[in-house]
């Protein structure tokens, strides 16, 4: 079977292939981007795989670089296109349920693909646009199936992660898991205590990102993946849940994360967030949303939440608001936004040392505390941000306070 017309990325990404053939070696686009090509999505990257070692691909383009000649990988630069080419290979001895403690190179295009995770992505595609399909793949693309190549046991004793892959893929595709794939899934969750928490969360948060985010995520509690995940061991009742919210599809990261805890709940939201390495941005960020969600349910934000929020993480919780229904009112937010008479710290009309020279005290907290209350009073609309304005107010306020005699 040809595949005609090629995709650009294809197209652009021929000369690669054409080098490699003309100097005696196979090559074949293979993996993701054959399968998005076949779905009609957009494809991000171009992988290429070829019966040449990493150092025989080395002298037949003049910009390379190492991204793993170990394990067969090397990035070719081309046309200002960066191109990794990774060489046939089989594998062996996975004792962290990882990595293989073997990498062998071979010539052979079928022993190369017989290692890879679903049929879906064991799809390979020549130069002249023939389809390589040694393991079914179309077959389950048109019936949205994902199936292991080969052995599932096999597979997920080999790399884990596959496991959280498949669910994920299920979440982006709306694709069902084939029932023997499955099955070896759910008999072999516990293996995913052996991987990374962050290569983990990479899967996850693509799951909760994905078009048919319900289908993954019931694939993860119904195969009792989430056991083996940080702070979710016991959490079955609240991620079904969960499942009721996942519409509107979610964009963003941090909603994700955001919503997740709204339903999982934990003491220590903090300690869960860190559990699963997010950054410390992120986790700033999740807490804000969590602070003010139950505020914004009950109506629009007042100035100065808004104002302690910003406006991008008061976009964010728009969006995370939908998932109970509500309607987000982005056009007003930003309205309102706009209006605030100052949007930060820094616009304030005095500072810490207009502070010190205008009142007789030295350095202490009462400079922090004026400031937050000039700030407030400023953002409410309640005192002009005008310098002796705000000075003169917050004297009467430290006098009140008998801070100033």
């Amino acid at each position: 079977m040809k595949l005609e017309p090629l995709s650009p990325e294809f197209i652009k990404a021929l000369p690669v292939l054409q080098t490699i053939q003309e100097a005696g070696f196979e090559a074949y686009f293979v993996g993701g981007c054959v399968r998005d090509f076949l779905l009609k999505q957009p494809i991000h990257d171009v992988d290429i795989a070829t019966s040449a070692t990493p150092y025989e691909i080395a002298t037949l383009f003049p910009k390379t670089f190492d991204l793993g000649i170990q394990h067969g990988t090397i990035a070719v630069l081309l046309n200002h296109e960066t191109y990794e080419i990774t060489t046939f290979r089989t594998e062996s001895g996975y004792q962290d349920f990882r990595r293989p403690d073997k990498v062998e190179f071979v010539r052979s295009l079928k022993e190369d693909l017989k290692r890879r995770d679903f049929t879906m992505n064991a799809l390979a595609v020549s130069y002249d646009g023939t389809l390589v399909d040694l393991f079914s793949g179309l077959a389950d693309l048109k019936q949205g199936l994902i199936r292991a190549v080969g052995n599932p046991h096999e597979r997920f004793f080999e790399d884990a992660l596959r496991m959280m892959r498949g669910v994920r893929f299920a979440s982006q595709l709306g694709f069902e898991i084939e029932g023997e794939t499955f099955a070896a899934i759910k008999e072999h969750h516990q293996l995913l205590e052996n991987i990374a928490v962050e290569r983990i969360r990479v899967e996850f948060e693509k799951l909760l990102l994905g078009q048919h985010a319900a289908f993954g995520l019931s694939a993860f509690i119904a195969s009792e993946l989430y056991r083996y995940t940080p702070g979710l061991t016991t959490a079955a009742q609240p991620l079904e849940e969960l499942l009721r919210h996942l519409q509107p599809t979610i964009t963003d990261e941090t909603v994700a994360w955001s919503l997740l805890l709204a339903f999982v709940a934990p003491q220590e939201p903090r300690k869960f967030l860190q559990s699963w390495k997010l950054s410390n941005q992120r986790i700033k960020e999740v807490q804000l949303l969590l602070h003010y969600l139950p505020q914004r349910q009950q109506g629009l934000l007042p100035p100065l939440a808004l104002y302690h929020l910003g406006l991008p993480l008061a976009v964010k919780l728009e969006e995370l608001i939908s998932h109970w229904g509500l309607t987000p009112e982005i056009f007003k937010l930003t309205q309102d936004y706009q209006g605030l008479p100052i949007k930060n710290r820094q616009s304030l009309a005095i500072n810490g040392g207009d502070l010190l020279a205008a009142f007789p005290l030295g350095a202490g907290p009462w400079i922090a505390e004026s400031l937050q209350l000039a700030e407030e009073k400023v953002v409410t609309a309640l005192w002009l941000n005008e310098k002796d304005y705000l000075l003169q107010h917050l004297e009467e306020e430290l006098r009140w306070k008998k801070i100033l005699s």
